[in-house]
């Protein structure tokens, strides 16, 4: 066999050997880890201010996340908000909004018409939202059902990303 040809093989048996290894490595390294992350509990939040809770699936997330990324995610990536760094989408700033925004409902209240962080007066005009899709197109098409699956990513995202979420730029 040439010289060259041999080397060609060389490198293909390797090839063949190392893709599987890592393969191998990162089912049982990341899979469980994020098929953990997916459980019953991460994917249960609250719907209403009332007590009530819903669980979505992780297909409803992952739609909720690419409709939340290609509506929100200019202004919100990450959980925070650019244009007021004071009132990001963690958990503690949803939660201590007035009223508090830390449910399905809430959210998309304030998805429809949103108001000040202290609930005194409509935001409409520099926010998107349905009641501005006049302004923001991005909102045009946008329905109750999209509005609920972009809170439920909202409200599932710190379980899985943790204090990422709404964290700031030291995260990222």
């Amino acid at each position: 066999m040439a010289p060259t040809l041999r080397s060609a093989v060389r490198a293909i048996a390797r090839s063949l050997l190392v893709v599987p290894l890592a393969m191998a490595l990162l089912v049982c390294f990341a899979g469980p880890a994020a098929a953990a992350r997916w459980d019953a509990a991460t994917l249960t939040v609250p719907a209403d201010p009332d007590g009530a809770s819903v669980t979505f699936s992780e297909k409803e997330i992952k739609t909720g996340r690419k409709i939340f990324n290609d509506s929100c995610g200019t202004c919100h990536a990450g959980g925070i908000t650019k244009t007021n760094q004071n009132v990001g989408l963690d958990p503690e700033t949803l939660a201590l909004a007035t009223p508090p925004r830390d449910s399905v409902a809430a959210l998309v209240d304030y998805l429809k018409d949103p108001k000040s962080y202290d609930g005194e007066y409509s935001i409409a005009d520099v926010h998107p939202s349905l009641r501005s899709s006049d302004i923001f197109v991005k909102m045009r098409d946008l329905d109750e059902d999209d509005l609920r699956l972009i809170a439920g990513y909202i409200l599932v995202a710190p379980k899985v990303q943790g204090i990422q979420w709404g964290g700031g730029k030291i995260y990222f």
